[in-house]
C-alpha cells in the first residue's frame, strides 16, 4: 500500500544517511535557533495524544511554535470524539485534513502505522504502546553526538523494563546500524529485551549480553540508559509491584562508573534514579530532554520539505490470519488489512504493525 506522503513510523524505514541528516540539522538548530524561526510560517501541526505525555507533547508543540507554525489537537481522548467510539481511521482522516503534519501517540502498538494508511498529511509516530518511539531515538542520537562526540564504538547499557520499553527498542534498532556498538541489557528475566530486537541487533553485526545487576555492568559502559518500570504496561498491579524498585541508580553505584560515562533516561522517572544523581555532571537526562526540541524542529522541517511518497504496508495481506499480540492495533480496529512479513518462509510471519511473530 502506497501513500503520497512521507511518514515517520519506524526510524528503520529510512537509511542511516537520513537519520544523520536530521540529527545534523538538529545540531545546527541548537547552535542558532533564531535562524529557523520562520521555517513553518502558515503551517499547522495536529497532535493526537491518546495517552499522557509531558516531554514528547510539549517538545513537539514548542518545536512547531519556534518554527513559526501553529498547533491543533487533543491531549485527552475523553475530550474528543474518540470517547464516542470513533476509529483511528476516522479521527486521523478528519484531523489530517485540517493540518500539514500529524503527530500521534497511542497506547496500542501499530496505531501510528494504522493512522498513516488513510491520513491526508504526513504522520509522525510519537510512541505506539510498548513498541516504538522513533523521535525519542532521534533525541537520543543527537544527545550522543553532542555529549559523546560519536555514534560508533559505544558500549551502551540499557536497564529496567526492556520488554515494554519502546524507547530502548527504537534505540537498539538504530544504534546497531552503527559500527562497533555493543549492548548490555540489565533486567530481570521477566523484563528481558524481546527476541525480535535481539535478532535485529545480531543481523546488523552488533553484539549484546544480558546481566542481572547495574553493579556488574556500569564500570564498562560509555552510556547507561535507564528506564522506569512501566505500571501501565503490566496486566495487573501485582505484576508491577513484583518488579518495582528492582533497579535504582544512586550515588553509590555512580562511583563504580567511568568518568566519561553519561546517564540517559527518556523520562519520566519514578524512583529508578535517586535525586542525588542529578548533580553529577554525568547525568544527562534533563539536557537530553532539551535536545528533543531541536531534533523535532529538524524532523518537522525535513518531513514537510521532502514530500516523498512512501510505502505504508510492504508485506502481504492474510485476511484469515490474526496477530497473536492482544495489544496490536489490528485486534482493536478490525477493518485494518492484516499485513504480515514472511520470516524465512510462509510458516513464520511477522505482523507489520507490531512486529509480533507467529507460526502458521
Amino acid at each position: 500500500m502506497r501513500s503520497e506522503y512521507q511518514h515517520l513510523i519506524d526510524l528503520n524505514d529510512y537509511p542511516v544517511s537520513w537519520w544523520k541528516k536530521v540529527v545534523e540539522l538538529g545540531e545546527e538548530i541548537r547552535n542558532d535557533p533564531k535562524r529557523f524561526a520562520h521555517e513553518c510560517d502558515g503551517k499547522v501541526m495536529a497532535t493526537l495524544f491518546y495517552e499522557p505525555s509531558t516531554r514528547t507533547q510539549m517538545s513537539f508543540q514548542t518545536a512547531m511554535i519556534r518554527l513559526g507554525g501553529q498547533i491543533i489537537g487533543f491531549d485527552n481522548p475523553a475530550n474528543s470524539s474518540v470517547s464516542k467510539g470513533e476509529t483511528i481511521k476516522d479521527t486521523t482522516k478528519i484531523v489530517s485534513s485540517y493540518a500539514d503534519v500529524l503527530v500521534i501517540r497511542h497506547p496500542i502498538a501499530g496505531a501510528a502505522k494504522a493512522a498513516s494508511l488513510t491520513a491526508d498529511c504526513p504522520v509522525i509516530n510519537a510512541g505506539d504502546g510498548g513498541h516504538l518511539h522513533p523521535t525519542q531515538t532521534l533525541t537520543d542520537l543527537l544527545t550522543l553526538k553532542i555529549e559523546k562526540g560519536r555514534l560508533t564504538g559505544l558500549t551502551i547499557g540499557m536497564c529496567g523494563d526492556l520488554i515494554n520499553g519502546r524507547t530502548v527498542h527504537s534505540l537498539c534498532k538504530a544504534l546497531s546500524m552503527f559500527e562497533n556498538n555493543k549492548f548490555v541489557f540489565i533486567s530481570t528475566p521477566e523484563l528481558r529485551m524481546p527476541a525480535y530486537i535481539k535478532d535485529i541487533i545480531k543481523a546488523n553485526g552488533s553484539t549484546f549480553e544480558e546481566v542481572n545487576t547495574i553493579e556488574e555492568a556500569i564500570g564498562n559502559l560509555d552510556v547507561l540508559y535507564m528506564t522506569r518500570i512501566q505500571q501501565e504496561r503490566f496486566a495487573s498491579r501485582e505484576d508491577y509491584l513484583a518488579q518495582k524498585n528492582t533497579y535504582v541508580l544512586d550515588r553509590k553505584k555512580m562511583l563504580l562508573g567511568r568518568k566519561d560515562l553519561i546517564v540517559m533516561h527518556p523520562l519520566p522517572r519514578v524512583d529508578e534514579i535517586t535525586v542525588d544523581v542529578d548533580d553529577d555532571p554525568r547525568a544527562m537526562y534533563f539536557t537530553q530532554a532539551k535536545y528533543g526540541v531541536f531534533v523535532r524542529m529538524a524532523l518537522i522541517m525535513t518531513i514537510l520539505q521532502e514530500k516523498k511518497p512512501s510505502e505504508t504496508l510492504k508485506g502481504k495481506v492474510y485476511p484469515a490470519v490474526k496477530c497473536d499480540n492482544p495489544r496490536c492495533i489490528t485486534n482493536h480496529e478490525e477493518y485494518l488489512p492484516k499485513s504480515f512479513r514472511s520470516k524465512g518462509g510462509e510458516s513464520l510471519l511477522e505482523c507489520e504493525y507490531c512486529d509480533e511473530r507467529k507460526l502458521v
